[in-house]
């Protein structure tokens, strides 16, 4: 600056000095900033480690003088109650960290950032969002005769089962395939020693969220657990499987398993059933209903109309145009959703 202005004064006079300054923050800004930066962010590790060796002595030399102006700095900032924390400020929190991955682009494989996002978004989803509710749980009762029970054990398509007595609020336990086996090969298959093989069950508090309910399952051996409310009543089921396909996606041997409640139709729409879980909606259909609310697409339904709908009703719901087709027992039991009709207006 101070070369450019006598340069400026000795060939223009005192009124060269504005046009020195403009030419002189054109050459900064393209050959100090613009340039030297876009080189570096195009080819990282070829500059940086040549400029290591210029910047380390250098940062050794001048360490006294920066410690001297950043504690007066901080002497300065401490009346107005703005403190320096070093240690807090090289660690990357949760938001950060997710801007790293998301902006990696071809350095880390798209498949691997989105099993690094699930893993950070566990925090955001509890496992009320991903059970399988209480009306759906497949289960055995005690007090049914014992030809029924084997009927139903053989027939079923699940390898653990929910064991209750009466009432499926009164649960006795779970109870898994491989201990039928055992039992089946020393023809021990009857009604008590099937009791004998039920296994206590583990509870987990509804809301809890999905990167503690992990560490949970790990802590206490256990794969499943069900989800209990406040009063503990039983509100449904949570699988190990079930957390660890948040982050990998689908790998269940059965695909008929998780498309189950979603039916593709000629026209480009879907039959859903109105049970289905609207997370599953969002990444079968890549759709983008709200998760903030209601956890199927019956509840967010019926939240948004204020009452049950009949068969043939039509509506708009966050910019997806949906059919009623089928309600009963004060339910809706099916709709017909077309994701590829999205609309402008999210509340119609």
């Amino acid at each position: 600056s101070a070369i450019a202005t006598v340069i400026a004064l000795r060939v223009w006079g005192e009124g060269g000095i504005a046009l020195a300054t403009l030419l002189l923050t054109m050459v900064i800004l393209i050959f100090s900033e613009v340039t030297p930066k876009t080189l570096a962010a195009l080819h990282p590790e070829r500059f940086a480690f040549p400029a290591s060796l210029i910047l380390r002595p250098l940062l050794r030399m001048f360490y006294p003088l920066v410690w001297l102006i950043n504690s007066i700095a901080n002497l300065l900032l401490r009346p107005m109650g703005v403190k320096h924390h070093t240690s807090d400020s090289e660690n990357l929190n949760t938001e950060e960290l997710r801007t790293v991955v998301n902006e990696a682009g071809t350095l880390i494989p798209v498949q691997h950032q989105k099993m690094l996002i699930s893993i950070l978004d566990l925090e955001k989803v509890t496992v009320n969002d991903i059970m399988v509710p209480r009306n759906e749980l497949v289960s055995i009762d005690l007090e049914d005769d014992w030809p029924g029970i084997q009927n139903q054990l053989t027939t079923t398509q699940h390898t653990r089962l929910l064991v209750h007595r009466g009432g499926i609020d009164n649960v006795v336990g779970l109870i898994h395939a491989r201990n039928l086996l055992n039992l089946l090969g020393h023809n021990e298959l009857h009604k008590e020693g099937f009791i004998k093989q039920v296994r206590e069950p583990y509870y987990v508090p509804e809301n809890t969220p999905l990167h503690t309910q992990l560490l949970n399952f790990r802590k206490e051996k256990r794969r499943i657990g069900l989800v209990v409310n406040e009063y503990g009543d039983l509100q449904g089921l949570v699988t190990l499987e079930d957390i660890l396909e948040e982050i990998v996606g689908e790998f269940t041997s059965d695909p008929a398993s998780h498309a189950r409640d979603i039916h593709p139709q000629d026209d480009g729409s879907f039959l859903v059933d109105g049970s289905a879980s609207i997370r599953v909606l969002n990444r079968a259909l890549g759709i983008e209903l709200p998760l903030d609310g209601p956890k199927t697409i019956n509840g967010m339904i019926l939240e948004y109309l204020e009452t049950i709908p009949e068969t043939g009703t039509s509506l708009m719901l966050s910019g997806y145009p949906i059919e009623i087709m089928q309600t009963g027992n004060n339910i809706i039991k099916t709709i017909r959703i077309h994701p590829e009709y999205q609309g402008k207006d999210n509340n119609e």
